[in-house]
Formats: C-alpha cells, structure tokens, sequence
C-alpha cells in the first residue's frame, strides 16, 4: 500500500496525542477554523488562508479518494517489476530446459524410433511377401512343367500303344486275310476240278439226249479242256 505525504502528515498527530473536547462555541461567534488550519489573522488578505487549503486539504482528499498512480504504472517501480519479470522468465526458461523440452525430445525420438521400427518391419514383410510371390511363381511354373511333361509322356505312352495295337491288329488280319485267300483258292481249285468233270458228265448227257446213244468219253474230255484252255 503507498502512502502519499499529504496523508503522512494527517495521520502522525493521531499517535500519542490526545485531543481535549472542544468548547462549545459562544453565542454568535464565528465559526471556529477546520482542523488543520489557522484562523486568517486580522487585516490578512483572503489568498492566504485559501492557498494552504487548496494545497493541502485539497491532496489529502484526493490521496484518501484513490486518486493517486496505478502502482504497476509507477516509474518508481519499474526496477523491481523488471528485475521479477526477468527472473520469472529465467525460472521459465530453465522449467522449459530442464523438464517441457527433454520431455518432448524424449516423445519425438520414442515415436521416431517406433516410425523406423514399423518402416523396418513393413519392409521386411514386403520382402517376406516378395519372396513368397517368387516361391509361388516358380513352383507354379514347375507344376506346369511337370503336368507338360506327364502330358507329352502320357501322350507318347498312348501313341506307342496304340501303333503297337494298330501293328498287331493288321498283323491277325493279314493272318485272316491270307488264310481266306488260301481257303478261296482250295475252294476255287476243288470247284474248277468239279467244274471239268460236271461239265463232261453234262457233255455227255447232252450227247445221250441227242443222239440216243452212248457218247464218247475220251472225246468229250479232250473237248471239254480245249475249251478250258
């Protein structure tokens, strides 16, 4: 709390000192003069007694009003303002050294090495992944190459088996087919030697039904195989 002169010197004669009681005022007297200031003295000009009124009722007044300088925009306390703002602002500074900033460093580089964990790791999968991709691909490959190659065999397997079939199939036939023509030609040649004898018994009876009498059948013989030659 500051305290201005004015009211300084107001306040000092209420320590120690005792104030009798006032007299009570004679009938039609003047008025006794306010604490604190003089009765003008006779023939005295009227300024006089207003000046100190005006100088120092006047300060006190407004000193017991309020009506001095905000403290924090007195020049008097500048100093002391300066010299706590600047060790607030060293105390602050140190609390953001000291504890908010390694904190956040701390975080930033936790969250950084946990960012290149997940990268490596990520990494690692895409390679694990590549790599399985690649497996599968070749092993698909080989399965299309095996299946080709059980194919082509299966294929040549049959083919084999089935000239060897063809082969043994056309050979019972030439069997069956030179056992007909060899069959047909016993037949053949049993009926062209039937063929020479029915046709003299047929001569001759021919002769018979003609003639009326026996024929001959040397001379139907040697007749009939000058015609068959």
């Amino acid at each position: 709390m500051f305290v201005t002169s004015a009211h300084a010197q107001e306040a000092a004669p209420a320590q120690g000192e005792t104030h009798a009681p006032a007299a009570e005022p004679a009938p039609n007297a003047a008025p006794a003069p306010a604490e604190g200031h003089a009765a003008p003295a006779e023939g005295a000009p009227a300024d006089a007694h207003a000046a100190p009124g005006a100088d120092g009722h006047t300060t006190g007044t407004e000193a017991e009003h309020g009506g001095g300088v905000f403290p924090p925009f007195d020049s008097t306390n500048y100093p002391s303002q300066l010299l706590w703002l600047a060790i607030t602002f060293g105390l602050f500074y140190l609390f953001l050294k000291k504890v908010v900033l390694p904190r956040i460093a701390h975080i930033l580089e936790t969250r950084s090495d946990r960012i290149a964990q997940d990268l490596d790791q990520a990494a690692r999968s895409q390679g694990d992944a590549d790599a399985a991709v690649a497996a599968y691909e070749q092993e698909l490959a080989e399965a299309k190459a095996k299946a080709n190659a059980i194919g082509q065999t299966a294929r040549d397997t049959a083919k084999a088996d089935a000239e060897t079939l063809r082969k043994k199939i056309e050979a019972g036939l030439d069997a069956k087919l030179a056992d007909a023509e060899a069959h047909i030609s016993s037949i053949k040649s049993k009926a062209m030697a039937e063929v020479g004898s029915i046709a003299e018994s047929t001569a001759a009876a021919i002769i018979e039904q003609l003639t009326g009498g026996k024929a001959d059948k040397a001379a139907i013989t040697a007749a009939v195989k000058a015609s068959r030659s």
